[in-house]
């Protein structure tokens, strides 16, 4: 009797001894679709944790464990923990049919999915640009349309664009990309913050690119590292607009650069980026919207723009694969 009770207390212990938190084994459900406008990524599995970065309704994600949270990896490469109502978990084939069923894109900053097709009607939930929802068909001024969990509701034409359409306007120039910087003007500052409800200064180029179906690598410092680098000029005459200039500590003997800020290049010497808010300033002392703090500590520019899909990291959803299979 003694035998069997210290092997059932050793069966217990080990079971204790093993990890709550597992590798979740790609033949499973190891994939996701996010399921909220905006699905909040934070450094541990708790509301309390720090955010750490965003992801949109519709995007494909990578489930790399599965606690009572789930610890995700987005399209940018990005891995934070999410709350299960954020993502829909799907194996490998569902994410494929995912991705190849018709979507509509949301090209409104902000709007409401509503249960019926009337602009009275109580919402299904928000969306925002960029945000993804599966293609059901048309009822007079509104889409019908799905959610990743099976959600149904409608949304206004004027809010979004199916898919194809939207893709067959997009271009990657600066002039499409400065038309649309300047429209999240305004927009607050918000840490790790990846919408058009808050961005922090990456979270807004990564935005704004991504409403051109641009994938970029997350922070500061990582876009500091993709396309091509420049030295900027003292007269700046060697910076286009749309270029991404980058700011922070400069290098010394002691300490080595470090990128703490990004911008778009406006041209003229001006420059549009979140600090605070959304808002256009100056590297010119003669321009009203001189940004003495910035120019100080301005460190070089990176053009990306004619690079798309032509160096590594600078992707888009017909290129990156959580998009295009269920690989990663």
């Amino acid at each position: 009797m003694k035998s069997l009770m210290m092997l059932v207390l050793l069966s217990a212990a080990l079971v204790l001894a093993v990890p709550a938190m597992s590798q979740v084994p790609d033949t499973l459900r190891a994939y996701g679709v996010l399921n909220l406008s905006v699905a909040n990524m934070r450094a541990e599995p708790d509301f309390s944790s720090e955010m750490i970065s965003q992801g949109l309704l519709g995007m494909p994600v990578r489930v790399l464990q599965s606690k009572t949270w789930q610890y995700i990896r987005t399209p940018d490469r990005y891995e934070g923990w999410v709350h299960p109502v954020a993502v829909r978990l799907m194996t490998r084939e569902e994410l494929e049919a995912w991705n190849r069923a018709e979507k509509i894109v949301v090209t409104a900053h902000y709007g409401f999915v509503r249960s019926l097709p009337r602009a009275d009607a109580l919402p299904v939930s928000d969306v925002v640009a960029g945000d993804r929802l599966r293609y059901e068909g048309r009822m007079g001024h509104y889409y019908l349309v799905s959610y990743p969990d099976g959600r149904r509701g409608y949304i206004d034409r004027s809010l979004a664009q199916p898919e194809r359409e939207w893709r067959r306007s997009l271009r990657w120039n600066a002039d499409a990309v400065l038309h649309t910087a300047p429209t999240l003007t305004g927009v607050p500052y918000l840490w790790a913050g990846t919408s058009s409800k808050g961005v922090d200064c990456s979270g807004f180029v990564r935005t704004v690119l991504f409403m051109h179906d641009i994938i970029i690598p997350r922070d500061a410092s990582q876009q500091a590292r993709v396309g091509r680098r420049i030295d900027i000029a003292p007269d700046f005459s060697n910076l286009e607009p749309g270029d991404l200039v980058f700011f922070g500590r400069k290098a010394t003997a002691e300490e080595k650069e470090r990128v703490t800020h990004v911008a778009f290049y406006l041209g003229g010497k001006r420059f549009i980026h979140s600090q605070g808010d959304v808002h256009v300033s100056s590297f010119d002392p003669a321009d009203p919207l001189f940004d003495e703090f910035n120019l100080n500590r301005l460190l070089f520019a990176t053009r990306i723009l004619p690079y798309i899909c032509r160096k590594p990291l600078l992707e888009t959803t017909e290129t990156n694969e959580l998009y295009i299979g269920g690989s990663d």
